[in-house]
């Protein structure tokens, strides 16, 4: 039962959170889908807190960088299928430096990276979106623990 209503609080105060930034996204200019992406990379990673925070922000910043390449190289160099090249460059690039611990989170570099092309390569304002993003689902899984813990404790 302890892990159901830990699973609710979680969940409630996610929910309020998302409509939250969902209507602060759109009244900023930030990407909403993009902060969500964020706080989907934040859950994904597997980690809490700061370290959650780390783990999931660098990975998709430098998704954005190699995103940002992609597209400026394949603009920059107009040869055939080119931006495809790239493309192959970039994603071995990505895949290999999962080796370092700060790019560890592969599928993180993968959001930002494919975030660009979604955000049709705006990444002034894909990154403070994904950012938030990030922050969101940390504040989400710290909310719903808070949460959590004061009315498991006021039902002791």
């Amino acid at each position: 039962m302890r892990n159901r209503s830990s699973l609710f609080c979680l969940s409630l105060v996610t929910a309020v959170l998302c409509g939250a930034w969902s209507a602060a996204a759109a009244w900023t200019g930030l990407i909403g889908w993009a902060g969500f992406a964020g706080c989907t990379t934040y859950f994904s990673s597997g980690e809490h807190g700061i370290r959650g925070i780390k783990k999931s922000l660098i990975p998709n910043l430098t998704g954005i960088l190699c995103g940002m390449c992609i597209l400026g190289f394949g603009h920059m160099i107009p040869l055939f299928q080119s931006t495809g090249i790239w493309c192959a460059v970039l994603t071995f690039v990505m895949c290999i430096i999962a080796r370092f611990r700060l790019f560890s989170f592969c599928p993180g570099t993968f959001m930002g990276c494919f975030s660009t092309f979604a955000a049709d390569g705006n990444w002034l304002l894909l990154a403070p979106s994904i950012a938030v993003g990030v922050c969101l689902g940390a504040a989400c899984e710290y909310g719903g623990t808070r949460l959590f813990q004061a009315v498991a404790g006021a039902e002791e």
